[in-house]
């Protein structure tokens, strides 16, 4: 519920509007790309454990997705572009935020149903209470797979990179340069455009290839 609550706060920081805009956007950024992709495969697994009565599955799901995903890394990545200059990727960002986050809404309801229609009152104008929205219909069909497969291998690295320093016991606030030894033309294309995020997020101060 806190993550919840503190993702619409950082929407909110950034001036995001919620509309209540059913049709995903059609973004040009990867990131975007990505997460929309996400909201697709968690609204697939969440009917098929509604479908089965498996609802520590659909929970289970929409925790993961709602706590990991989301919070933990589409906010984090889009910050940049939320805080950079390029309007256009910004404009695309914030319509992006705005619907998943009301994604997160419309499928935690009838789990969380009490924060869930509090937020969707206080965050913008609606037509109507979330209760009686419609439950949405999208799928697997909203996944891009080179973004996909792009943003989970920047996802990977910092996590590996990440688990590095704590087995190293590496001070949280200390910048440590990489070394990469192997990467294939995907992994390069991989690294060259997320470069900044891997290392804000993994707190590496230089990336250099092996000799």
């Amino acid at each position: 519920g806190t993550k919840l609550w503190n993702a619409f706060s950082f929407a909110n920081h950034y001036g995001v509007t919620f509309s209540g805009e059913q049709t995903p956007p059609k973004p040009a950024q990867t990131l975007n790309k990505w997460i929309i992709g996400e909201v697709g495969k968690v609204r697939t697994e969440v009917d098929n454990a509604l479908e089965a009565y498996r609802f520590n599955d659909a929970a289970s799901a929409l925790y993961a997705f709602t706590w990991g995903k989301v919070c933990d890394w589409y906010v984090e990545f889009s910050k940049p572009i939320l805080q950079g200059d390029d309007a256009g990727a910004k404009a695309e960002t914030e319509a992006t935020l705005a619907w998943v986050l009301d994604q997160c809404l419309i499928l935690l309801h009838p789990i969380m149903p009490f924060i869930t229609e509090e937020l969707w009152g206080t965050s913008g104008e609606r037509a109507k209470m979330l209760i009686h929205g419609d439950w949405p219909t999208y799928g697997t069909e909203l996944i891009d797979s080179d973004a996909d497969h792009e943003m989970n291998w920047v996802i990977a690295l910092i996590e590996g990179v990440r688990s590095a320093r704590a087995q190293m016991h590496v001070p949280a606030g200390l910048k440590i340069p990489v070394i990469q030894q192997v990467l294939d033309d995907a992994g390069r294309k991989a690294l060259s455009e997320n470069e900044g995020l891997v290392k804000r997020m993994a707190r590496v101060d230089s990336i250099t290839e092996m000799a």
